[in-house]
């Protein structure tokens, strides 16, 4: 029987939405394997001086565990 774990992260970039889904998963990728998929959330974006500076999204990580024999 497989075993999914979901963990939840922030991901920003300075272009865009489709990028901060992908520095999410390219961040994650680093120290999970076995990712199935990436379920987001919410996006949201931080403003300076009146402009968009940051997007982010809220993503849920979902990865199967390994077992251990």
């Amino acid at each position: 029987m497989a075993i999914v774990k979901v963990i939840e992260v922030i991901a920003s970039s300075e272009t865009g939405f489709e990028d901060a889904v992908r520095n999410a998963v390219a961040e994650v990728s680093q120290t999970i394997h076995n990712i199935d998929s990436v379920y987001v959330k919410d996006f949201k974006v931080h403003v300076k001086d009146g402009k968009i500076s940051t997007y982010g999204a809220i993503c849920k990580v979902s990865f199967r565990v390994d077992h251990v024999k």
